[in-house]
C-alpha cells in the first residue's frame, strides 16, 4: 500500500511525482473456470405470464399517484412554486415571448398557406395545454417555420388554386380565395390532428428515443435547407409580385423562376417597406445580441415595425392608393370546435408522420439544452405525449400544427424564465389580442411579415458554419450534413427527410463494413496493449499477434473481418518469396486453402488473439465464421461477460471449440499463450 507524507508538507512536484501502485496476484483466467468455479449465477424463479401480467395491472395509490404525476408534470412542481423568486421573472418572460409570438403567428401562418388568425389560434391553444402536459421549464411551444412549410406545402398540394378557378377554367385566371382558404385550413386542421395522435401513440409506446436517429448534422442539415425553402417563398412577398405556389422536387428553382419571370411587376412601395423592416429588424437583433447581457429585456423590434407599419398603412391607406398587400380581414373572437375532416387521412399519413418526427426531434433537442444548462430533466416519452396532446386538442379549435421555436425559447429563458408558467402568461396575451383587438392588423402589410419571417431565419443560415468545422472533425458526419441539405432543398422537405435519414443509416452500415483494424503491442512492464502502428512504445509479443477490429460482426460484415485479419497476419505481398525457418519458399497463393493459410508458418507466429472487447453484439452467422477459425488450437479470443453470454445463446460452446479458449482480458490471453509455448 502506498505511503504518503502529510499533505501539508506535500509540494507540487511531489504530487506529480507520487504514483498509485497498481498491484493484482492472480492466476491466469479463462471462461471456463470463471464459469465454473468463480462465478456463480443467482437463483432467480421465471414469473409465470400470468404473474407479469397481474403485476403491470396491479394498481396502488402509489403507483396511481406515479402515473398522474407523469402525466400531468404540473402537478409536480406548482404547489411548491416561489412566488417571490419565480413570479417576476416568468411575467417579464412570458410578455417577452408573447410579444414575440403575436408577429411570428401572423407571418408563419402565410407559410402555413391558411389565413393569419389561425396563426393566432396556433400561438394560444397550444401554449396553454403545453403548461399542463410539458417536461420542459423554458422552451416556447407554437408556430415555427420549418412545420409551416411543410404543413404549407401539403395545403397546396391538396387544395392548389386550380381547383377553384371560377367556372371550372384557367383561362380568366380568377380564383375563388374565400373557398380555397376554406379548404386548405380543413386540410391544414386535419394534418394536426394525425400528426397529434402520431406523436401520442409513439409517446405511449415509449419512443421518446425516436429522436437519436435525427443525427445533430442531419437536423442542422435539413433546417438550414428549410430556411432555403422559406426564404424563397418569401420574396414574392418582399417584392409584392404575384406568383403560383410551388410544392415538391425544385419546388425551390421553379419559385425562383416564377419570381424571375414577374419581377417587372414588382410593387416599388411594396419593396421599401420589406427593406426598411428587414433593415431595421436585423439591426435591432445585432443590438440585442451585443447587448444581451445589459438589457434587461430584448427589444420588441418585431412588434414595434408590425405596430408602426400598421399604423402608416392604415394612415396612408396603402392597400388601395399603392397596391400593397395587406393581411385583410381578422376576425374578432375565437372560433366555435369543429370536427376534422377524417376522409382525408389516408392521403395525408406520410406527411404527418415526417411533421410528428421533425416536430419532435427540434422540441426536445431545445428542451434537452435548457434541462442540461440549467440542471433538470426532460423526459422523451412525456414530451411526445405533451406535443401530441396539443396538436390534437387544439386542432379542434381550428389550429395547425407547433413545436419549440428557437428564437422565442432562447428569449423566453433569457428575460427570466423559471417555469411553464412565462409560457401560460405567453399564450393569455395571444388571447388578449384575438378577443379584443385583432381587428387592429388588418392593415398590417404582408412584406413587413416577410421581413419578419427571413430575419428569424438568420440563426438557421448560420449553421452554414458547421461545414468546416465537420470537414475538421468528421468527414461522415459532413456528408451527413451535405445530403441532408441538398436533398431537401432539391427534392423538398418530405422526400429530402426520407433520403437524408436513409442516408444516415447507410453510414452506419458504412461503419461496420470499414471499421479501424489494428495489431495491438504490449507496452512494456505494464498489462495495457495498444495499436503497434499508432504508438512507438507499443511492442508486440513475440510469436504472438493480437488482432483487433472496433465492430460488431454480423452477416453483414463477418467474411470481411476474417479477410482484414488475413490482411494483418500476412506478410508483405510484394515480397517474391519469404523465408520460413531459413528456408525459402513461394508466396502464399490464391489457391492455398485456408487451412493452409492459417497452418503456415510464414512468419514466426505461434499464435493469434482475437481482441473481442470492442465488439458490441455478434450474431448466428458471425459466430459460426469465428468458430470456423476458432477450431485451429493456436487461435484464442478475449472478450467482455455479456458478448460471452450473447455467445452461449447461440450455442457457440461446444467441441472443440471450449471455454477454455475465452479470456476475460487480453493480459490473461498473452500469458496462457506464452505459457502453453514453454510447456511444448
Amino acid at each position: 500500500m502506498p505511503v504518503f507524507p502529510p499533505l501539508e508538507h506535500v509540494t507540487a512536484s511531489e504530487e506529480l511525482s507520487a504514483t498509485l501502485m497498481y498491484h493484482v496476484e492472480r492466476p491466469v483466467l479463462n471462461e471456463g473456470y470463471i464459469d465454473s468455479e468463480l462465478l456463480h449465477r443467482k437463483k432467480r424463479t421465471p414469473k409465470s405470464f400470468q404473474r407479469r401480467i397481474a403485476e403491470h395491472l396491479w394498481c396502488s395509490s402509489e403507483k396511481a399517484k406515479s402515473v398522474v404525476f407523469g402525466f400531468l408534470p404540473i402537478l409536480t412542481w406548482l404547489p411548491s412554486y416561489p412566488l417571490k423568486q419565480y413570479l417576476f421573472g416568468d411575467i417579464v418572460s412570458g410578455i417577452s415571448a408573447g410579444v414575440m409570438q403575436l408577429p411570428q403567428g401572423l407571418a408563419y401562418a402565410m407559410l402555413a398557406a391558411v389565413p393569419p388568425v389561425f396563426g393566432l389560434y396556433s400561438s394560444f391553444y397550444p401554449v396553454l395545454l403545453y403548461t399542463f402536459f410539458g417536461t420542459s421549464k423554458h422552451i416556447s411551444i407554437g408556430t415555427f417555420a420549418v412545420i409551416s412549410l411543410m404543413i404549407g406545402g401539403v395545403a397546396v398540394r391538396e387544395a392548389p388554386d386550380s381547383m377553384f378557378a371560377v367556372n371550372g377554367t384557367n383561362a380568366s385566371q380568377i380564383v375563388d380565395f374565400e373557398a380555397r382558404d376554406a379548404r386548405r385550413v380543413e386540410v391544414v386542421v386535419a394534418m394536426t390532428t394525425l400528426v397529434g395522435i402520431i406523436q401520442f401513440v409513439l409517446g405511449l409506446l415509449r419512443f421518446g428515443f425516436l429522436a437519436i436517429y435525427l443525427t445533430e448534422p442531419l437536423v442542422r442539415g435539413f433546417t438550414t435547407a428549410a430556411a432555403v425553402h422559406v426564404s424563397v417563398s418569401q420574396i414574392k412577398y418582399l417584392l409584392g409580385v404575384h406568383t403560383a405556389r410551388f410544392n415538391g422536387p425544385l419546388s425551390v428553382v421553379y419559385s425562383l423562376d416564377a419570381v424571375f419571370r414577374n419581377i417587372a411587376s414588382t410593387n416599388v412601395v411594396t419593396l421599401i417597406i420589406g427593406l426598411v423592416c428587414t433593415v431595421f429588424l436585423y439591426f435591432i437583433k445585432d443590438l440585442n445580441e451585443r447587448f444581451k447581457k445589459k438589457l434587461p429585456i430584448p427589444i420588441p423590434g418585431e412588434i414595434i415595425v408590425v405596430i408602426v407599419s400598421t399604423g402608416i398603412s392604415y394612415g396612408m391607406v396603402m392597400s388601395e392608393n399603392y397596391g400593397v398587400e395587406v393581411v385583410g380581414k381578422i376576425p374578432t373572437g375565437l372560433l366555435p370546435p369543429k370536427i376534422p375532416d377524417f376522409s382525408v387521412f389516408p392521403s395525408l399519413f406520410p406527411d404527418a408522420f415526417a411533421i410528428a418526427v421533425v416536430g419532435f426531434s427540434i422540441a426536445i433537442s431545445l428542451a434537452k439544452i435548457f434541462a442540461l444548462k440549467h440542471g433538470y430533466s426532460v423526459d422523451g416519452n412525456q414530451e411526445l405525449i405533451a406535443l401530441g396532446l396539443c396538436n390534437f386538442m387544439s386542432s379542434f379549435f381550428h389550429t395547425f400544427a407547433v413545436t419549440a421555436s428557437m428564437s422565442r425559447s432562447l428569449v423566453q429563458e433569457s428575460t427570466g424564465g423559471h417555469t411553464e408558467i412565462a409560457g401560460l402568461l405567453a399564450s393569455l396575451l395571444v388571447l388578449l389580442v384575438v378577443v379584443a383587438i385583432g381587428f387592429v392588423f388588418q392593415p398590417l402589410p404582408t412584406t413587413v411579415l416577410a421581413a419578419i419571417i427571413m430575419v428569424n431565419l438568420l440563426g438557421m443560415f448560420k449553421q452554414m458554419k458547421d461545414i468546416p468545422a465537420l470537414w475538421r472533425t468528421s468527414k461522415i458526419e459532413l456528408a451527413i450534413w451535405l445530403v441532408s441539405f441538398f436533398a431537401s432543398v432539391l427534392l423538398g422537405l418530405d422526400y429530402g427527410l426520407v433520403v437524408a435519414m436513409g442516408f444516415a443509416i447507410l453510414t452506419v452500415i458504412y461503419r461496420t463494413q470499414c471499421p479501424k483494424n489494428a495489431l495491438l503491442g504490449q507496452i512494456p512492464d505494464t498489462g495495457l496493449y495498444f495499436d503497434v502502428d499508432e504508438y512507438e512504445e507499443a511492442e508486440e509479443c513475440s510469436g504472438i499477434k493480437i488482432f483487433q477490429s472496433n465492430t460488431s460482426i454480423y452477416f453483414a460484415n463477418s467474411d470481411l473481418y476474417v479477410s482484414a485479419l488475413k490482411a494483418k497476419v500476412r506478410p508483405n505481398k510484394q515480397m517474391d518469396h519469404v523465408y520460413t525457418n531459413g528456408q525459402m519458399t513461394e508466396n502464399h497463393t490464391e489457391s492455398e486453402s485456408e487451412d493452409d493459410f492459417f497452418l503456415q508458418r510464414l512468419t514466426p507466429i505461434h499464435t493469434i488473439i482475437l481482441d473481442f472487447t470492442p465488439v458490441n453484439f455478434i450474431d448466428s452467422v458471425g459466430a459460426k465464421t469465428i468458430k470456423s477459425i476458432l477450431v485451429r488450437p493456436f487461435i484464442c479470443l478475449c472478450c467482455a461477460g455479456t458478448l460471452v453470454s450473447d455467445l452461449r445463446t447461440l450455442k457457440f460452446f461446444c467441441e472443440p471449440v471450449t471455454p477454455d479458449l475465452i479470456f476475460p482480458t487480453i493480459h490473461d490471453a498473452v500469458l496462457h499463450c506464452k505459457h502453453s509455448r514453454d510447456v511444448q
